[in-house]
């Protein structure tokens, strides 16, 4: 057959460990042999961030900002054990967190749905979509060990560095400790909001915004008035008329609500708590191999990618040469969700209905009862009994179907 062409490239972000080895899979099996594919290819594997001093995640950053659409492999954000273990320079920032700060951008996720597959919360009878505000909070923070004696504040100078004030954060009079700085922006706060809410109308979902103002009474509470400000000033109208509603409340309030919801609604949260809620809606839903993710930029670049790590126990045992079974739904719908952008973009309807029916064919795959070991507990379809296939065969039994 003649291959689907492509105008402009998609940039390529490879990763670590057993997502980096189904990468290559995924494009081998179900992407090559029908899409002449075009990419600018950025390694973003762990040896090699450490090689370029992390270069290359600010340069696949700015080629997202040339091209407009990328898709990224799950990496490796370094702890001590994986300095030691890779031999590294230095313990290396997330490079998600490096890309999203250079794009400003906010990640919205959401559980991608199969017949037979059931939440774990009972009532959860549509998926529910994480937007996490992908800038600022722990993953942009100055951190500090403190000695026994020694005082930490918080100090703000003018532009010329003359100090204007000083707040004590903690006087460590009995016990060395430990001190962190974090700060965000009002314009990216504004862009996170603006994208939230155009989002919400897009998808026709009302909205929850939740933080811990109660508790921080300028931090949290300035990203309260920011989404409130917004929402009266421009969106109110807009969400009466599409019939759906914003609330803002406590995140422990909606972590409640949400839990008793049947889902169908838009989750917007703050970096920290999006990521960790992301990973329990993901669970709770079935299966982090299960959920979509795409970091959406105000200026209008998208990065797909999976939004589970990069799978390390399956990795040795493939690295022994024994049998996997490593699902890799999320990282195909990163794929195909960077190849219906682009053609979106291009105006190229064959790669937009190709990455449709990747995704048809996927889905079709594990309601027929052929899937990864993850999904096997969670699959109860009458007259099917599913089979369990490892890594490689999944893929070609998508292939089949494709």
């Amino acid at each position: 057959m003649a291959k689907i062409q492509m105008t402009t490239p998609i940039v390529e972000m490879d990763g670590d460990e057993m997502t980096r080895v189904l990468w290559q899979w995924i494009k081998d099996i179900l992407i090559t042999p029908y899409v002449d594919l075009k990419t600018e290819y950025y390694d973003l594997g762990l040896p090699n961030r450490d090689k370029t001093d992390d270069q290359v995640t600010i340069d696949s950053a700015e080629a997202n900002k040339k091209y407009g659409v990328a898709v990224k492999c799950a990496t490796i954000t370094p702890n001590a054990q994986r300095v030691s273990e890779y031999n590294l320079k230095k313990m290396w920032k997330s490079p998600n967190g490096t890309i999203r700060r250079i794009l400003d951008g906010t990640v919205f996720r959401a559980p991608i749905l199969c017949k037979g597959i059931t939440p774990y919360v009972p009532g959860w009878k549509k998926p529910i979509t994480l937007a996490r505000h992908a800038y600022g909070d722990i993953y942009n923070s100055v951190e500090e060990r403190v000695a026994e004696g020694e005082q930490a504040y918080i100090v703000v100078t003018d532009k010329d560095g003359n100090e204007l004030r000083r707040q004590l954060v903690h006087s460590f009079r009995d016990s060395a400790g430990i001190v962190q700085g974090v700060h965000n922006v009002d314009k990216s706060i504004t862009s996170f909001a603006r994208s939230c809410f155009n989002y919400a109308l897009e998808q026709k979902l009302p909205m929850y915004f939740a933080a811990k103002d109660t508790i921080s009474k300028t931090y949290d509470h300035r990203f309260k008035d920011i989404f409130n400000d917004l929402y009266e000033a421009e969106y109110k109208d807009k969400f009466e008329k599409a019939g759906i509603w914003f609330m803002y409340t406590l995140i422990d309030d909606v972590v409640a609500r949400v839990v008793r919801s049947e889902g169908g609604i838009l989750w917007a949260c703050k970096n920290y708590d999006g990521d960790v809620m992301s990973d329990m809606v993901a669970t709770a839903y079935g299966s982090l191999g299960m959920m979509s993710s795409v970091l959406v930029s105000p200026d209008g670049n998208y990065e797909y990618e999976a939004a589970h790590g990069t799978v390390t126990r399956h990795y040795y045992k493939y690295l022994k040469g024994e049998e996997t079974s490593t699902n890799s739904v999320a990282t195909i719908f990163a794929w195909t969700g960077a190849l219906r952008k682009r053609g979106e973009l291009d105006g190229n309807a064959e790669l937009q209905s190709f990455a449709e029916k990747l995704e048809q064919a996927t889905i079709a795959t594990i309601e027929s009862g052929e899937m990864t070991g993850d999904l096997i507990p969670l699959f109860h379809s009458e007259g099917i009994t599913p089979v369990k296939l490892n890594s490689k065969e999944f893929l070609y039994a998508i292939a089949k179907r494709l």
